[in-house]
């Protein structure tokens, strides 16, 4: 296995076990590809979720931009929503995780059809 399938095997055992939900490996698999070379960098690769600019990072690159919701407040009720689904007391909250909880909220997985 490469790095890549270690992560995506890291981001299922997260989803497993601290979010209490199975995942669906394609759509993890294709949402973590998503990401891009930002799973590979330690600081780009997690969602600091008490930064505001980091929250607004989240609703506007990738809400708003990759799954083409409209800004409202339900993105933001969406975002806090996962991020208490994660729990406040983790630290490491990985972006392919919170992003695959936020596509399958506003079920948005045609997207990586």
């Amino acid at each position: 296995m490469g790095k890549r399938d270690d992560l995506i095997a890291k981001y299922a055992d997260d989803l497993k076990n601290k979010c209490g939900i199975t995942p669906d490996m394609d759509l993890l698999t294709k949402v973590t590809i998503g990401c891009g070379p930002a799973i590979y960098n330690a600081d780009a690769s997690t969602v600091a979720a008490s930064q505001p600019d980091e929250i607004a990072t989240v609703k506007n690159n990738f809400l708003i931009k990759k799954l083409g919701l409209k800004d409202s407040a339900d993105l933001d009720a969406a975002i806090d929503s996962v991020l208490n689904t994660y729990g406040q007391s983790e630290r490491n909250k990985y972006r392919a995780v919170v992003y695959y909880m936020l596509t399958k909220h506003f079920s948005k997985e045609a997207i990586y059809g």
